[in-house]
């Protein structure tokens, strides 16, 4: 599904990733995992379009589509989607309105029809049950007023009503408390299918034993240094990252 090879990245001229190798296939979900300042977000935003962010060498190959040829709204409409580590507030705009235009442009980018008004009104219904999102939400303006848990499974429940088919959760846990993060990754699990894929972005293990990952990685320095299973999760608890900063990079092959 996303196939990463040797990237190389900055903004306002300083290098963030320094060859970076990733492949990611249907149905898995990866964890990302690495000190404050090591790359993390900035893979992320790359892999979104992030205009701020200069990719000077390396590839992002999408589907069998090349990704940094793409804009960003091409990239959101062939199924990426990004939980954002802090959600936005958009002012005067209602959550309804913002769903639906999103989705409608997803549609239209598919050659579809906008989404029927009593079918657009019964999927919000369906989808915000996933996350327990209150239905008085969906009058207000986007994250207007919304506390941090709620501005999470709002991002939960955009994803369940776009249906990406590779997701990215910036940090989702952060700031959570531990009702607020089982309701979220309960949500996220619900939406798993095996055509679906997930990049995870965390500093903690308590959100990966929810969400159950297939391979852990650990991004030092803008490098891939070490790739296993769930027991780097627990490695990283006992160790912290110093114990991944000096070994020869080992990037995912």
């Amino acid at each position: 599904m996303l196939e990463i090879r040797d990237l190389h990245a900055s903004i306002n001229g300083k290098e963030i990733l320094k060859g970076v190798n990733l492949t990611v296939r249907d149905g898995e979900v990866h964890a990302l995992m690495g000190q404050n300042g090591a790359g993390k977000s900035t893979l992320s935003n790359i892999i979104v379009g992030h205009p701020a962010y200069e990719v000077t060498e390396g590839s992002i190959i999408f589907n069998g589509q090349d990704l940094l040829a793409m804009a960003p709204e091409e990239r959101a409409h062939a199924g990426i989607f990004l939980s954002f580590q802090q959600p936005v507030e958009i002012p005067g705009v209602s959550m309804n309105n913002f769903m639906r235009a999103a989705l409608n442009a997803k549609r239209k980018a598919q050659g579809l029809d906008p989404i029927p008004a009593t079918e657009f009104l019964k999927l919000m219904r369906e989808r915000r049950k996933i996350v327990e999102l209150d239905s008085k939400l969906a009058n207000r303006s986007v994250n207007e007023g919304f506390s941090g848990g709620e501005k999470k499974r709002n991002e939960i429940f955009q994803m369940a009503m776009l249906e990406p088919t590779f997701a990215i959760l910036d940090e989702t846990d952060s700031g959570l408390d531990v009702d607020a993060l089982r309701i979220v990754a309960e949500g996220f699990n619900k939406l798993r299918k095996p055509e679906t894929s997930a990049l995870v972005i965390t500093h903690y293990q308590r959100l990966l034993d929810y969400l159950r990952p297939d391979i852990i990685h650990v991004l030092i320095g803008g490098q891939i240094v070490h790739t296993g299973g769930p027991e780097v999760a627990t490695m990283i608890e006992q160790g912290g990252f110093d114990q991944f900063i000096n070994p020869t990079p080992n990037p995912q092959k």
